[in-house]
C-alpha cells in the first residue's frame, strides 16, 4: 500500500509542475480575440470622389452609394448583436474621417455614430441606432459637398498613426470598412521611399507605365507600391468598398487593387477584401457576409 501511495504522490507532483499549453505559433503574451465580440470601424474618404459635379453618376451618385453601404454595415452589425444573449453584449461601431472636415457639426455626428452594446443596453437602443445610421451619414456627405473644400483623404496617415488606437480592441474581432475610390492622396502626406509612395493617383499610374496587361510584373520588378505604414495589423480585417478607376486605362482598376493588396500583405493583414464601386443592392450581401464571418 505504501508503494502505491508514494507512486501516486509522485505522479501528482509531476502533473502540478507541468505548464499550461501555449497557443500554437504564439507565446505567453498572445491575445486571443473573441469572434463573438466585434469592433466595427468605418473610414470615409471625403475627397472630391463624392462630388456629384466632378464625378457624376446618373444611375446613383457615389455619395448616395456610400450612405447605403453604411446602412448595410449597420444592418450587419445589428444582425450580429441579435444573435447574442444580452449578458454577452460587448460590441461597438464607429465612423472616422481623416483629416477632419471643417464643419464643427462633424464632431457631433461622429460622436452620435459611436455606439456600443453591453449587458446593460436596453431594447430601445436598437431603433435608436437604426435611426442614427439612416440619417446622420447623409448629413455628413451633404456637409462635405456643400463645403467643397476637398483636400483629399489621408488614409496612409490614418494607418500609420491612428488605426491601432482607433480601430483595434483586445479580445475583439476588429473589422475596418474603408469607403474610397482607391486613390490615396493628401497634400500634407506626399513622399516616397525609393520607388514606393504614400499616395496613388492616376497620374502616378501613367508615369510608372502601368498601362499594359503586364502591370503586375512591372510593379514587382520596379518595387512599386505604397510605403508600409505599420508593422503588424494581423488582428485587423479590412474591407475596401468603392474602387472607382478613372477612364482611359483598362488596367487602372487592377493596378489600384494590386497596390492595396500588396500594402495589406506587407502590414500582415491576412483577412481583406477590395470591392469595386457597385450598386448597394449588389454589395450588401457581401457586407453582411463579411460581418457574419460566414465563408
Amino acid at each position: 500500500m505504501k508503494k502505491i501511495f508514494y507512486v501516486l504522490m509522485i505522479i501528482s507532483l509531476v502533473s502540478c509542475c507541468k505548464k499550461e499549453p501555449t497557443i500554437p505559433g504564439g507565446n505567453e503574451d498572445s491575445i486571443v480575440s473573441d469572434p463573438n465580440n466585434i469592433n466595427v470601424s468605418i473610414l470615409i474618404d471625403l475627397s472630391d470622389r463624392i462630388d456629384p459635379q466632378t464625378n457624376p453618376n446618373p444611375t446613383m451618385e457615389y455619395f448616395q452609394r456610400d450612405t447605403e453601404y453604411i446602412k448595410a454595415i449597420e444592418k450587419g452589425f445589428l444582425n450580429h448583436i441579435k444573435t447574442k444573449r444580452i449578458i454577452t453584449f460587448n460590441d461597438q461601431m464607429q465612423v472616422f474621417f481623416n483629416p477632419e472636415p471643417s464643419d464643427p457639426k462633424m464632431n457631433e455626428f461622429t460622436k452620435a455614430l459611436k455606439i456600443s452594446f453591453d449587458k446593460n443596453t436596453s431594447k430601445d437602443y436598437f431603433s435608436s441606432v437604426e435611426k442614427k445610421y439612416s440619417e446622420l451619414p447623409l448629413k455628413i456627405y451633404q456637409s462635405a459637398i456643400k463645403d467643397g473644400n476637398y483636400v483629399g483623404s489621408d488614409i496612409w496617415e490614418f494607418f500609420k498613426n491612428k488605426v491601432k488606437d482607433y480601430c483595434i480592441k483586445d479580445d475583439h474581432r476588429n473589422i475596418l470598412f474603408i469607403l474610397t475610390d482607391g486613390y490615396m492622396y493628401h497634400q500634407n502626406t506626399m513622399f516616397s521611399e525609393e520607388k514606393k509612395t504614400s499616395y496613388l493617383t492616376s497620374k502616378l499610374i501613367k508615369s510608372n507605365g502601368l498601362v499594359t496587361s503586364d502591370f503586375k510584373d512591372i510593379i514587382e520588378k520596379n518595387g512599386l507600391g505604397f510605403v508600409k505604414a505599420n508593422e503588424n495589423l494581423s488582428n485587423l480585417e479590412v474591407i475596401v468598398l468603392g474602387i472607382n478607376p478613372e477612364k482611359g486605362n483598362p488596367f487602372e482598376e487592377g493596378v489600384i487593387k494590386e497596390y492595396w493588396e500588396n500594402w495589406f500583405k506587407e502590414m500582415k493583414i491576412k483577412n481583406y477584401q477590395i470591392k469595386s464601386a457597385d450598386l448597394p443592392s449588389n454589395l450588401e450581401p457581401i457586407i453582411l457576409k463579411a460581418i457574419s464571418n460566414k465563408n
